[in-house]
């Protein structure tokens, strides 16, 4: 089969490579669509540590089963399908407690680090163990089903932090996950949405997508525009959703006391933690990893025409495009959102 192979940082090459064979609990998936996630193009730099070549990436992807393990019972050829970013095993402490998204051993679809790696879905087929997948409603495009994993991990976000209708939020950094967090925020009900980025066309595509206010965070006034937006408080809830030292302070200076901060973003391994500001304001700050368990409803917003997603894609190509599409994305070419690729 074709893959997209990641032979040493920055350097991706279109090899042939051989198929892969489902074990018993697996199925091999035809890859139809697969995102190109903001993960890779950093990853592939080699600064994350999670993307150790070679390696197969992508984790965003849906397709249609070729071919089914003797042990699986739930599934059949034909079935059009996407599947979690998360390989986990089911009878592991965390699962039984419903966070398999913790648990021990768990992997995730095209990362390579010290632990683990495991190849995945820029390739015409991929295997995957059948109690990940989640079969795709008739109305749901291929295309469509490649945005599943991102709107997942924000809905995930949103779930742990406890937003509620009548509250304010603030979106610090509006890439695909936080466009996702927009979204599902005005699903949710808030009135007063704000959204923070340095990059004035991604502000303008968030309140298309449902902010209600947004600001550069360059914009020297943010502490005051933030305080004159949320009554003089701060905001009830914000989502970090870039990780790094400057907007996870962002986030943190401008949620009011008493607020909760959900990290969703990690790009970098540690920030600075102004620990007594956190205690006398008594802010709550929370991490939230991947998904556990979002996809069927995500799947159902999708059906029921809630997500826009067709603003969201920006370019769809074969794979063989790959190569030049991962380097627009690395230089941050202007309107490039996400890339959906056609194995």
């Amino acid at each position: 089969m074709r893959a997209l192979v990641l032979t040493q940082p920055n350097i991706l090459e279109l090899q042939e490579v051989e198929d892969p064979t489902p074990k018993d609990d697996e199925v091999l998936i035809r890859v139809e669509s697969v995102g190109i996630c903001g993960s890779d193009v950093y990853g592939m730099t080699g600064a994350s540590g999670r993307r150790i070549p070679p390696l197969i990436m992508g984790h965003e992807g849906s397709g249609t089963i070729e071919q089914v393990g003797s042990a699986v019972t739930h599934w059949k050829v034909g079935q059009r399908v996407t599947f979690d970013s998360t390989v986990y095993p089911l009878d592991d402490w965390y699962t039984h407690k419903g966070q398999y998204n913790l648990s021990d051993g768990r992997e995730v679809l095209g990362v390579s680090c010290e632990d683990y790696r495991r190849h995945g879905a820029f390739a015409e087929f991929l295997t995957v163990p059948g109690h990940i997948l989640v079969e795709l409603p008739e109305n749901v495009s291929f295309d469509h089903a490649a945005l599943v994993e991102p709107s997942a991990v924000a809905l995930h976000g949103i779930k742990l932090s406890g937003v509620q209708a009548d509250e304010s939020a603030l979106v610090v950094g509006t890439g695909i996950i936080g466009l996702f967090v927009v979204q599902l925020l005005k699903w949710v009900g808030c009135e007063t949405i704000i959204a923070i980025d340095i990059d004035d066309n991604k502000l303008k595509m968030a309140q298309q997508l449902g902010a209600t206010h947004t600001i550069n965070a360059a914009d020297k006034s943010l502490p005051e525009s933030m305080l004159g937006l949320t009554e003089g408080r701060g905001a009830d809830h914000a989502f970090e959703v870039v990780g790094i030292n400057d907007t996870f302070s962002i986030a943190l200076k401008n949620v009011r006391k008493g607020g909760t901060v959900t990290v969703l973003g990690n790009i970098s391994k540690e920030v600075n933690f102004p620990l007594q500001y956190v205690v006398t304001r008594q802010i709550k700050v929370q991490g939230s990893c991947g998904i556990c368990g979002e996809y069927p409803e995500v799947l159902e917003l999708m059906s029921r025409g809630v997500l826009d997603l067709d603003t969201m894609i920006s370019v769809t190509a074969p794979l063989d495009e790959g190569i030049s599409l991962f380097d627009r994305l690395g230089k941050r070419e202007a309107g490039m959102l996400k890339v959906v690729l056609k194995p």
